[in-house]
């Protein structure tokens, strides 16, 4: 019994042994792939602990989530013969599990040094050599990291489908001191010009403005004077219509007492014929004698008397001639 105790003993340390170095676990995030004796097998382990061959079986944890990748210190030379330096360059990627035992098989477990590192270099410089440093540095830096992008993007869709990659940033690269310091005076220069071109705008708005309201205030004038013009064009037309109706009602007036003159001259006309009778006359006749205040006598005065026909005619023509003036006085009448 005494002998069967070490034995025990030595057989749970070496069960503690292997169990150390064949229990592993892999990360939430993560895919486990396994060699042995270098060569790849087919088994992959999801996240959590798993149990393999110790000493003859090895694994990698290959990342299935969005990681960084960052390439550092970027030599780039471009097309003039300057030579500049990228600091960092960032690329965002990540790697969908179904395709990880085929890029690893085909790229190893560090296949980003050779589909992302490798492949910033390489068209980093292709794009420098193919521009001047005004271009690279100021004028297309903007484009730098969505060119590296789709660059990278289209040789991963045909060497690594699996593999995509979701942004690229670009550090601003570093170039020599000299230059540097000719950009810095020329982007105070362009500073300045930027003041003066906002200053114009400026002054030109101002003007502007002053104009519009210049403009606004004429037009208000003019509609102001238009008003005041139809106004005035209003108030003759009506006056025009109130000195036509008080003619119109004048000339009414006028023309009905005309009408009644002439009316009552034709009735008293009427009535003057009506009246001049011969015994009228002879009435009228000797009313004339009887008012006469003198009365003559003698063989030689004159004839004072005259027949009956005779005075009657004469009082007919007398009253004939009352009528023709009051005919010519009132001319209208007989219209």
């Amino acid at each position: 019994m005494a002998n069967i105790a070490p034995v025990i003993a030595v057989f749970v340390a070496l069960t503690g042994f292997m169990l150390n170095f064949s229990v592993h676990k892999i990360e939430e995030g993560h895919v486990g792939v396994y060699y042995r004796g270098g060569a790849l097998l087919k088994s992959t382990s999801e996240p959590g602990y798993h149990i393999m061959l110790p000493f003859l079986t090895s694994f990698r944890s290959v990342q299935t989530t969005l990681q960084t990748d960052e390439v550092k210190n970027v030599p780039c030379g471009t097309s003039g013969g300057v030579m500049i330096y990228f600091d960092r360059i960032e690329v965002v990627n990540y790697l969908h599990q179904d395709h990880v035992h085929e890029t690893v098989k085909r790229y190893t477990a560090d296949y980003d040094k050779t589909l992302i590192f490798n492949k910033v270099h390489h068209e980093l410089n292709q794009f420098c050599s193919s521009h001047n440093l005004q271009e690279v540095y100021i004028e297309l830096f903007d484009q730098i990291d969505e060119n590296l992008k789709n660059s990278i993007q289209d040789d991963l869709t045909k060497m690594a489908p699996g593999l995509t990659i979701h942004a690229v940033r670009v550090t601003k690269p570093k170039i020599p001191e000299t230059i540097r310091k000719n950009y810095e005076l020329m982007e105070n220069e362009k500073t300045m010009l930027l003041i003066a071109v906002q200053h114009q705008k400026v002054v030109e708005k101002e003007a502007e403005t002053d104009r519009k309201r210049a403009v606004i205030e004429a037009e208000k004038l003019q509609q102001v004077a238009s008003i005041t013009f139809s106004q005035k064009i209003m108030e003759k037309e009506s006056q025009k219509k109130i000195s036509e109706i008080e003619d119109e009602t004048h000339l009414a007036k006028e023309k009905a007492m005309a009408d009644a003159e002439y009316y009552r001259s034709q009735r008293e006309a009427e009535s003057n014929n009506v009246k001049l009778t011969p015994q009228f006359l002879e009435m009228l006749k000797y009313q004339s004698i009887a008012n006469t205040q003198k009365i003559y006598f003698g063989t030689d005065i004159p004839s004072m008397f005259v027949d009956s026909n005779s005075a009657g005619a004469a009082v007919q023509e007398v009253a004939q001639d009352q009528t023709r003036g009051r005919d010519r006085a009132n001319p209208n009448k007989k219209a």
